[in-house]
């Protein structure tokens, strides 16, 4: 029997399947593809995904194959300077292709031990008080303590263990490929920036290797990607909309994708849990969906973790939809309000004018630049200091910088007075005795995730968050669990 398995191989499992490693836990990633999905179906990953990444160590390779992009045009497409301030040390936009994420946190999983097995279509679940099994499509059998759904929008674990997805059906569906171009490319850039300007769903660009990736707005509404795609599709709908097909040839894949918009009721049942879009699916405005799946996994895997070494405090395991469920929701919100500001009817277009015009406001300019970003993202652990609950950026320190102490995936207690102690934790958190002049607080406490757990001075205060996220010490009576 294995401590975990993470049905579906994509950014979403294959993060999962990392941060349970890094706890020591014995995970099979189970993947229903023969090989790693060659579509480009997101180009980047945004700044607290970027920050998870290099808490982890692993920004470099990502750097690495990718271009850094300036921070503006993400919402709704309006085009912004950055603001001026926001709450990280990096401003950027990370370009770079899916296929590459997957294949770089494929790397990292495999390093640290996961076990990633594809070709494994799952067919039915079961569970007990002891554990969950699941049947492939070969009529074997895997055990498990512990089941995470992270198969996508469409996810068999959803349907297996019977969660409803309540939401919106697509309305606007668009087709996707890479594919060859005979067009100039000065002749393309000038027709592609002129239809930009009012057809925001639409956009041609080079993908690599000589070709480019095509985006254009379907004739139809169809059922996602059990409908072929066809080159003549596309070669239609680029005359409809630019009044030419660019010469479009030689297709390395074709696709198509809705506007769907649909949220789980609920992200566990039992010992089955939901992440990335087999709980949430949106309009991929922003470029949210990668990085919201990202999240869930980062939030989920210490928690998993920790119930599985027996140290998790009660209702742990419950904070992970409590927490992640509402960034869902609001994730889905905005790109709702996206959806209607690309419109080309005169009242969306009305509006989008509008809010053109408030993002002028550097305040109004931050907000919506936050909320697709996540640097917002504040999560409730009470109102007494404004770091609490939320990410601390990458802060240096006398010795160094932050994130470089969080490559284990440990808790972390910074004391800058020295007086503090986690004697009786050490086994979970580690305790660091340095300064910054980027932390105006006397101590904090960071979960492995990074968010601020407890800010102050007072060690009985400290022993009652650790308790709290960390579980009984292992030296002496901890007190009651609070909030």
């Amino acid at each position: 029997m294995s401590d975990v398995i993470v049905v579906g191989a994509g950014p979403t499992g294959l993060m999962l399947a990392g941060e349970l490693r890094l706890q020591g836990v014995d995970v099979v990633v189970l993947d229903k593809a023969e090989q790693p999905t060659p579509f480009v179906r997101a180009l980047g990953i945004h700044v607290r995904s970027i920050e998870i990444m290099e808490q982890r160590g692993l920004l470099d390779r990502f750097l690495a194959h990718g271009r850094k992009y300036p921070l503006g045009g993400f919402f709704a497409g309006i085009s912004k300077p950055a603001p001026t301030y926001l709450d990280t040390e990096h401003g950027y936009v990370l370009g770079i292709p899916q296929p590459e994420i997957d294949r770089i946190l494929a790397e990292h999983a495999t390093e640290v031990g996961a076990d990633i097995r594809r070709g494994k279509r799952v067919v039915a679940v079961r569970q007990d008080d002891n554990g969950a099994t699941t049947e492939l499509d070969d009529g074997t059998t895997l055990q498990a303590r512990y089941l995470v759904g992270c198969d996508g929008g469409r996810s068999t674990v959803r349907k297996l263990i019977d969660v409803g997805f309540p939401g919106e059906p697509s309305t606007a569906d668009t087709l996707i490929g890479e594919m060859d171009v005979t067009m100039p490319a000065d002749e393309l850039a000038a027709v592609v920036a002129k239809i930009r300007e009012t057809h925001k769903r639409f956009g041609i660009g080079p993908a690599g290797n000589g070709a480019h990736r095509v985006v254009v707005p379907a004739a139809d509404v169809a059922d996602g990607r059990a409908v072929p795609t066809s080159l003549d599709d596309i070669k239609q709908q680029l005359r409809v909309i630019a009044g030419t097909d660019f010469g479009v040839h030689s297709p390395r894949w074709l696709s198509r994708f809705g506007d769907a918009t649909r949220l789980a009721d609920h992200y566990r049942r039992g010992r089955v849990f939901l992440a990335g879009d087999a709980a949430h699916i949106h309009p991929p405005m922003g470029g949210q969906g990668l990085n919201l799946g990202v999240q869930d996994a980062f939030n989920l895997g210490w928690k998993l973790a920790a119930e599985i070494n027996g140290w998790a405090p009660e209702s742990l395991l419950d904070t992970y939809e409590s927490e992640r469920r509402p960034v869902a929701s609001d994730v889905l919100d905005n790109t709702r309000a996206q959806a209607e500001l690309i419109s080309t009817a005169a009242g969306p277009q009305a509006v989008r004018r509008l809010i053109s015009e408030l993002m002028d406001f550097d305040d109004v300019n931050r907000y919506l630049t936050e909320k697709i970003t996540a640097i917002s993202i504040r999560y409730d652990f009470g109102d007494d200091h404004d770091l609490l609950g939320r990410r601390l950026k990458n802060i240096a320190l006398t010795r160094g910088n932050l994130y470089d102490l969080m490559h284990s995936g440990r808790g972390l207690l910074i004391d800058q007075g020295g007086q503090l102690s986690v004697d009786g934790w050490n086994d979970r958190v580690d305790h660091i005795v340095d300064t910054s002049t980027e932390l105006d607080a006397p101590a904090v406490l960071l979960r492995p995730d990074g968010h601020v757990a407890w800010v102050g001075d007072e060690q009985s205060e400290l022993n009652t968050r650790l308790t709290r996220w960390f579980g009984r010490s292992t030296t002496r009576k901890s007190p009651p669990s609070s909030q």
